[in-house]
């Protein structure tokens, strides 16, 4: 036995510092691609973990006693803050009826009504399991977002050719491990809606890119009460069919052959997905704006009209120079996705990183949260995949492309470290929420 481990020793060790060679990183490189469902899945238990220690970081260092009620706050404490209360409420006590108003104005006040109810009523059906919210909820997201995860990766190759790509493998690869480092991918160990929403739309734009109508019309219905992202999915959808009908003539073939119905009927659930919430508010409240009028007491200006607060806010910070700074940064993100860094993209998922950042700016006022809104919108760990190993087909990558990639990763992960620290955390008298 003794001559055994003597022998297997050394072994294992050469092993484990093979990987800091090249011929050691070529070798885990196959085995990542053989195995990519693995591998994603590897990367954001990794990214978990990394988001749990910034979490702990921002809770010993960062976070006021104030906040939080005592003198020693945790990493509990964090999980607990901000939405996760709202969500805990609803899971607990449900909507209040009628909805509360201000006794002065006779206005609507903020509520649990802003917020969509398909996530906490989930988490109440784990609890009647005996689990507390907290337990459930964020079990729940850390599920959601593995799968997330990895329906993201099927999302990236999904424009693989019959014939092998190792290439364009590998980009999707890293695409989706990139975006298990988004600097808010904290939030999805909190009891927020992201991982949930994350699944519903990543799994609509695949089964859409598959052709599946009636599918896409089946999740529209549970995406629809848990985030308002209905309009930027019905323009993905509109640009697809046009795609197809486009490429069906020129093929010489009847447009939508046996897919009319569906096709219809897609458009039209994603639709009334996007005014379901909305309007059940407005009838249990009987007041048909109440939806509308509670986001506005949230601090939201639907009056003011699309893009004006962006603009204005960004002219009160840095004037001019402040706008045009805005305009380049959209401008440059539209460039990457429309350019050669998204054509490996299928359009597809070139439409939605289009539709949902426009919406966003259009509807949502200038707030932190958008720094996690923004994890719906992955192609941008695509783009950055692209940028960093210089290619936009997956065809030829720059040899040194682990060192760029790792580069990469140094910016990212103090963005999720600085993100924890400087949004998750609370001070009452001076709150940023996350």
């Amino acid at each position: 036995m003794t001559t055994t481990t003597e022998s297997t020793g050394p072994a294992t060790a050469r092993s484990s510092m093979s990987v800091l060679t090249v011929a050691g990183r070529r070798r885990l490189g196959r085995v990542a691609l053989t195995h990519p469902v693995r591998s994603v899945l590897l990367v954001y238990v990794v990214s978990r973990i990394v988001a749990l220690v910034a979490m702990w970081v921002a809770a010993t260092w960062f976070q006021n006693p104030a906040g939080v009620g005592h003198l020693a706050p945790n990493v509990g404490d964090l999980i607990s803050l901000w939405d996760a209360e709202w969500y805990e409420t609803i899971a607990t006590q449900g909507y209040p009826v009628p909805l509360p108003a201000d006794p002065d104005t006779g206005k609507l006040t903020y509520s649990a009504w802003a917020f969509y109810p398909l996530f906490p009523f989930l988490v109440k059906g784990l609890m009647a399991l005996g689990l507390p919210f907290t337990v459930a909820a964020v079990g729940l997201n850390v599920v959601l977002g593995g799968l997330g995860a990895v329906l993201i990766w099927a999302i990236f190759r999904h424009g693989l050719h019959a014939q092998p790509q190792p290439g364009r493998e590998r980009l999707a690869l890293v695409a989706a491990s990139l975006w298990c480092f988004y600097p808010a991918t904290g939030v999805m160990l909190k009891p927020y809606t992201e991982p949930l929403a994350v699944v519903l739309v990543a799994a609509s734009l695949l089964y859409l890119m598959r052709r599946r109508y009636a599918v896409v019309a089946a999740l529209a219905v549970p995406l629809g009460f848990t985030r308002g992202v209905a309009a930027a999915i019905g323009c993905a959808a509109l640009i697809h069919l046009v795609v197809r009908i486009r490429e069906e003539r020129e093929a010489g073939v009847a447009p939508l052959r046996g897919a009319r119905w569906a096709a219809a009927l897609m458009l039209v659930v994603t639709g009334l997905s996007g005014i379901a919430w909305p309007v059940i508010v407005g009838m249990v409240s009987g007041i048909p704006t109440a939806f509308f009028d509670v986001q506005e007491a949230w601090g939201q200006k639907p009056a003011s009209g699309p893009f004006i607060l962006w603009i204005q806010w960004a002219w009160e910070a840095r004037g001019l120079a402040g706008v045009l700074v805005l305009v380049a940064l959209a401008g440059t993100y539209i460039a990457l996705i429309l350019g050669r860094h998204g054509r490996w993209l299928p359009v597809e998922v070139r439409a939605w990183a289009v539709a949902y950042p426009v919406y966003l700016f259009a509807v949502v006022r200038p707030i932190t949260s958008m720094w996690r809104f923004l994890l719906l919108d992955f192609p941008i760990a695509a783009l950055l995949a692209s940028v960093a190993m210089r290619t936009s087909t997956g065809e030829r990558i720059v040899t040194h492309w682990r060192r760029r990639v790792a580069v990469l990763l140094v910016p990212v992960g103090l963005g999720l470290v600085w993100w924890t620290c400087a949004l998750l955390t609370y001070t009452p008298w001076g709150s940023r929420p996350p």
